[in-house]
């Protein structure tokens, strides 16, 4: 009987062991389950430069990416990782990417994530931590054969630098792609509304004789900034604005503002925060920033002073001029240029200004802001500050400069060059078809390249 007793104890302890050994294998797995990144977002971008594809995670992760042929893919391995983003309506058109699709792998533990390619594609990927309103990222960039090609260097030739040329004014929108800027009420994006002020803006400077707009950012992705100003002088870029709309702690802060770059830093406790805010967000882009690592601190400091120099002086007055047009239509933040270490605005050979164009963190500019009225009253505040200096100390070559000084009644010299026609140089120098054949004498409208043109007066 005893031993009946025991055997039965023995079987109950038994079990009791098995049930938690069971509880115990039940609860590692549920925290081996939790440990898990979520996989939260999925976003796709693409640039003139390249497709981004855009993780958004719930921690840190460690990846690994390949390619793969016949046909096109491009495998993200992602460990310890779920996708809980639905990837299943991602816009994908005009990009190399024909659709993505996911499994689980090692017993569901770990994500991949595949991209059928419609072409071979040179990726690279990074992790970015968190900043601002962004968690953990992980970042793939996809290069292709278009998007590698870099913005073609148009050397200057005979004929621009010792005849009429347009001033050529790059017009910047900040922000843009991961990047938002600064978001005011009603999840008002900066992004949007600089773009949307500088599409105007390139609109008014187009439709004015002696000038060409180019814009910087012409869609909503994000250019580092020192591409920003690399694009303006690859397009032979008189001089450079680059468009913003401020925000501060506090919502009572309005008005806008107009800042040149400054060697030594900020000139007010405003400006230095704001060229704090503004420079982090290379950060975001996941870039890094120009070094000097060959020279020592002197000779880079140096250099750096002496290429700044004499395009300074220049945006200090075409910001001046900036500034008391805008004072016209909106309420200014301060009555003179403002002074800050803007990395977008380091472009040594090029008058550059930064543009804040309101306080987009004051829900009454803010609304000011989205209007497309007020946008339009901006941008052609800024054109007509900018279109004054232009015209008040012309660059040498151009039209602008040709006009300024009183050669209006003095016909010039114009040599043919490959891919020239008639109609065009007419266009050109704002001359008609049959007066410009008249004016030289021609019987056809056969030219040939090195032949010499007068340009009547126009």
């Amino acid at each position: 009987m005893q031993a009946s007793i025991r055997g039965l104890q023995r079987g109950a302890a038994k079990q009791h062991l098995t049930l938690i050994a069971a509880l115990f294998l039940l609860l590692a797995s549920d925290v081996l389950l939790a440990a898990r990144t979520s996989v939260d977002g999925l976003r796709v971008r693409q640039s003139p430069e390249r497709t981004r594809i855009v993780f958004d995670l719930g921690n840190p992760v460690e990846h690994k990416i390949f390619s793969l042929t016949d046909p096109h893919r491009l495998v993200i391995d992602i460990s310890d990782a779920e996708l809980k983003a639905d990837i299943k309506n991602l816009v994908l058109d005009q990009t190399p990417i024909r659709s993505i699709r996911s499994s689980g792998r090692n017993d569901g533990k770990d994500l991949r994530v595949v991209l059928d390619l419609a072409q071979e594609v040179k990726p690279r990927s990074f992790v970015l931590k968190p900043i601002m309103q962004y968690g953990d990222r992980l970042v793939i960039d996809l290069y292709g054969p278009a998007e590698q090609t870099s913005v073609p260097v148009v050397q200057k030739s005979e004929r621009t630098l010792t005849q009429m040329r347009d001033v050529v004014i790059a017009i910047d929108a900040g922000h843009g792609g991961d990047d938002p800027g600064a978001i005011g009420p009603g999840n008002l994006y900066e992004k949007h509304v600089v773009l949307s002020i500088s599409k105007k803006l390139r609109d008014l400077f187009e439709e004015e004789p002696g000038f060409r707009a180019t814009l910087v950012r012409t869609g909503d992705y994000y250019i580092a900034h020192r591409k920003r100003t690399e694009i303006a002088r690859k397009s032979q870029a008189d001089v450079f604005l680059s468009i913003h709309a401020d925000a501060f702690r506090t919502p009572k802060v309005s008005g806008a503002s107009v800042y040149a770059i400054s060697q030594k830093g900020a000139t007010s406790e405003t400006a230095r925060w704001l060229a704090e805010r503004e420079n982090r967000a290379d950060l975001i882009g996941g870039v890094g920033s120009v070094s000097l690592d060959d020279k020592d601190d002197l000779l880079a400091g140096v250099l750096l002073d002496l290429s700044m120099t004499a395009s300074l002086s220049a945006s200090l007055d075409m910001g001046n001029l900036v500034l008391r047009e805008m004072g016209k239509v909106n309420k200014l933040h301060k009555k003179r240029v403002e002074q800050a270490a803007f990395a977008v605005l380091k472009s040594p050979d090029i008058p550059s200004l930064l543009i804040e164009t309101g306080f987009i963190s004051n829900p009454g500019e803010a609304k000011k802001l989205a209007n497309k009225s007020h946008q339009r009253k901006l941008a052609n505040a800024i054109f007509q500050g900018v279109r004054d200096a232009m015209q008040e100390n012309p660059p040498a070559g151009s039209y602008l400069a040709w006009m300024k000084q009183g050669r209006q009644d003095e016909a010039i010299t114009y040599i043919i060059e490959r891919g020239d026609t008639l109609s065009e140089i007419a266009d050109r120098h704002r001359v008609s078809f049959e007066k410009l054949k008249d004016f030289n004498g021609l019987r056809s409208d056969t030219i040939r390249i090195g032949q010499k043109l007068k340009i009547p007066p126009s």
